[in-house]
């Protein structure tokens, strides 16, 4: 008598079980999440964890910590700046490195420069979406060496692993982990259950062989990384890859890493010949910076480690229809709704009748609220139709009584500030700092911020 099929459902976007189908998933409430998966025979999955065991090699016994090495494995420097900066200073050999990015934001290319600058380690790309001599055609395009690469097609993850065993390579990579499988479970490649699986048995061989793997990933239509969140925390680093295709600017974000600091970003620029590292990012950001133009203000971010100046433009008119329009471009919506009450409520001035459009150029994303009064300022500079005239940094972050607040490591944004020739900075009160070159202006609210920079329309 055949034995009945034995089912789990697992929700796609935390990897949450149930023994029956659910509407919404009983731990992240998303709805229409759940997946069913058909599990493999008990008998087959058991011989299957026997046979990853049975590798010739001897089992691991607890050990002291005063027994373990202190010597910290050295890290593999690239020597392409913006890439070991995401890193935190280098690969560590024996991560698991997730790419992720929009279709056709530049993955590839980035993996197959990756390589090139790795001339020294042997590299096996396993490829499940592009040919042999397609990427041999990317390849040329951006001259990689091809001595030190070894190219593979096969997507079932157990062939992978056993030649990745075979060719010990200093650096893996999988395009994608999408497409891999394994032959053992019925469901299909790109589900739940499928990466799941895959990551564990890739992450085992990383930890064992000492090989540094960088898997990419795909990303769902909300910019999410695609498959389950537990694949976020199984692996050592997330790497986001941001970007406009209509523009040649890159972005490369650390989300998590687990030998180095997180929200770390790199600035790449998108040529025929692959990508060139931009060195002064905020020179680019503020390439086209007008100060006599109504609208636009300039706010330092702190992304990771790293101070940048962005320029924050925004349009307000009056409105034609019966309901004003916010929309946001790089900077959270429910924020600037925030900001816009705030200026209402506090300050007096009245966008209610009005269509309000901000953009952040550059195609960044700002998340950090000491970016507050920059935006501020930016929406009574075109509502009032009045410009600074000359360059103002705006840093501070704005509280619901419109005052304002203090912001982490000041210092190091003014250097910045400094170092791009600006003449004045609006910083929150309080600041105690060293004499400057740039005139530093602390303000308590929104009315002086505006008043000491010229914004306020008086």
């Amino acid at each position: 008598m055949p034995r009945k099929k034995r089912t789990r459902y697992v929700c796609s976007s935390c990897g949450w079980e149930s023994s029956q189908w659910l509407g919404a998933c009983g731990a992240c409430s998303q709805w229409n999440t759940l997946e069913e998966i058909v599990l493999p025979e008990e008998n087959g999955h058991r011989e299957h964890k026997a046979r990853l065991r049975s590798d010739g090699r001897a089992a691991p016994v607890p050990v002291t910590l005063d027994k373990i090495p202190a010597t910290e494995a050295d890290r593999v420097v690239t020597g392409m700046a913006e890439l070991d900066r995401v890193l935190g200073g280098g690969m560590m050999p024996g991560s698991f490195i997730l790419l992720g990015g929009d279709p056709g934001i530049g993955k590839s290319t980035l993996a197959l420069q990756w390589v090139s600058l790795l001339s020294g380690h042997k590299a096996l790309y396993v490829s499940g979406e592009e040919s042999l001599a397609q990427i041999r055609q990317r390849a040329g395009r951006l001259d990689v060496n091809p001595a030190h690469l070894h190219l593979y097609t096969e997507t079932e993850i157990m062939q992978v692993v056993e030649t990745a065993r075979k060719e010990k390579p200093g650096l893996l990579i999988i395009d994608s982990i999408q497409t891999v499988y394994h032959s053992a479970l019925q469901s299909m490649p790109g589900t739940t259950a499928q990466i799941r699986e895959c990551a564990a048995l890739i992450m085992q061989l990383a930890k064992q062989e000492n090989i540094t793997v960088i898997a990419i990933g795909h990303v769902t239509k909300e910019g999410d990384l695609a498959g389950p969140r537990i694949l976020e925390h199984m692996v050592d680093t997330v790497l986001q890859f941001e970007g406009d295709k209509q523009s040649h600017h890159r972005i490369l974000r650390t989300l998590k890493n687990r030998f180095g600091p997180a929200q770390e970003v790199g600035i790449f620029e998108m040529e025929s010949s692959g990508l060139r590292e931009v060195v002064n990012p905020s020179e680019l950001f503020l390439s086209e910076f007008d100060p006599s133009v109504s609208g636009n203000a300039v706010v330092c971010s702190m992304e990771g480690t790293r101070p940048l100046l962005i320029e924050i433009q925004a349009l307000v008119t009056p409105t034609s229809y019966g309901m004003p329009q916010r929309t946001a471009s790089g900077f959270d919506h429910r924020r600037l709704s925030l900001l816009l009450a705030v200026l209402e409520k506090r300050c007096g001035w009245q966008f209610g009748q009005h269509d309000v459009f901000l953009n952040v150029a550059g195609g960044l994303k700002l998340t950090e609220t000491a970016c507050d009064l920059g935006v501020a300022a930016a929406l009574v500079s075109s509502l009032s139709g009045k410009a600074a005239g000359e360059p103002v940094v705006m840093i501070g972050e704005v509280g619901l009584g419109a005052e304002v607040r203090r912001v982490v490591q000041l210092d190091r944004r003014l250097d910045e500030a400094e170092a791009m020739g600006f003449s004045q900075a609006v910083v929150p009160s309080g600041y105690k700092g060293e004499r400057r070159k740039i005139r530093v202006s602390a303000v308590a609210g929104i009315t002086d911020a505006l008043r000491k920079s010229g914004l306020d329309g008086g």
